[in-house]
């Protein structure tokens, strides 16, 4: 079995879980002493549903209708929504109701186009973490370019394999096992080869970026909402932990430069591309916290607790993930048990 095929049967097995767990009724028992001082949301793309058999990025969408779900389940929960400018007082000093961040990464047109008509008849103040190189059209959206190259060729080499990619299935197949393995190596081989393969497939990795995400203007535009929060996320979007200390602090501190000349106004948040324990660590956690960061963002799965007020640039996040776009699995999420399982009985898990 791939590592590939085994992280699809640990999803398919989570969400089994998520369903038994919820049906039990004991995460809304727990969820006083569970849910924390409440919890930051993880979002990218947000758009209408596409349905393929062939979509192994579909975790990271959802669709507008959940993303208004997702808002309606948090006030319905009892969570107040506020901007990641107010996060640190509230988990400094946590109030009698739980708090919700909104977050969305990458900077994807779509948000612009179909989450913010959303965020905005909600009344929902939200962050935009940017990659710099995305709004310029100069960085690569490589997990986007490998789906886009194995949709167009039917078969594809890999460490002297040669993988079949002629139906749906065996394409997602072929996906999944290049996706991890240059996922568990360095950040110049996965551009390399990823590189590669869209050369062969035909397939244009900055027209991609371009199409997808918002330029400077669009940019600008959403940081004049009053309900925005601009954010920053590196200039290339690398997994920081496999890049050298210098080149980190550079993908950071420069891209911090860049948003704040560009919009003219500080930048003090910051997400860490792919954020977890691979891409992200210690050393990253110290390096924000040097550069002045209020807050970083991990991936890593969590409710925020007090605890956390000493781990500003280590923060986790409740990731809303497409494949499971029903009201039933945020609520469940909502109320942390599952991540008090996930993270073996530990509430802080930096």
């Amino acid at each position: 079995m791939t590592n590939g095929e085994a992280r699809g049967l640990r999803a398919r097995a989570r969400g089994a879980g998520l369903r038994a767990l919820g049906a039990s009724g004991l995460p809304r028992l727990a969820a006083p002493f569970t849910r924390g001082a409440g919890a930051i949301l993880m979002f990218h793309h947000v758009r209408p549903a596409a349905p393929s058999a062939f979509a192994p990025n579909r975790g990271l969408e959802i669709t507008p209708e959940f993303l208004d779900e997702t808002i309606r389940a948090l006030r319905e929960g009892g969570f107040d929504i506020i901007s990641l400018d107010e996060a640190p007082d509230r988990i400094r000093h946590p109030a009698a109701r739980p708090f919700a961040v909104l977050t969305f990464d990458d900077g994807y047109r779509d948000n612009l186009i179909h989450a913010l008509p959303v965020l905005e008849r909600r009344g929902a103040p939200f962050t935009i973490f940017v990659a710099t190189g995305f709004a310029e059209g100069t960085a690569r959206l490589w997990w986007i370019e490998l789906e886009a190259a194995i949709r167009a060729l039917s078969s594809v080499s890999f460490e002297g394999v040669e993988l079949p990619c002629d139906t749906e299935a065996r394409k997602t197949a072929a996906f999944l096992r290049i996706y991890w393995r240059l996922r568990a190596g360095s950040e110049e081989r996965l551009l390399a080869e990823i590189c590669a393969l869209a050369d062969r497939a035909g397939v244009d990795p900055r027209a991609l970026t371009r199409d997808l995400c918002m330029d400077w203007d669009e940019i600008g535009a959403l940081a004049a909402n009053p309900l925005c929060t601009i954010g920053v996320h590196t200039l290339t979007h690398p997994r920081l932990a496999k890049l050298e200390a210098a080149a980190a602090q550079h993908e950071i501190e420069e891209s911090q430069a860049i948003i704040e000349t560009k919009l003219g106004r500080v930048a003090r948040h910051l997400a860490y591309p792919v954020g977890d324990p691979t891409s992200a660590g210690p050393r990253e956690f110290a390096m924000a916290a040097k550069l002045g960061f209020e807050t970083a963002v991990t991936t890593r799965k969590g409710m925020i607790f007090p605890d956390h007020a000493g781990l500003m640039t280590a923060l986790p996040r409740l990731s809303v993930n497409g494949d499971f776009q029903q009201r039933a699995f945020i609520d469940l999420l909502l109320t942390g048990a599952p991540f008090l399982l996930w993270n073996r009985g530990r509430r802080i898990a930096a």
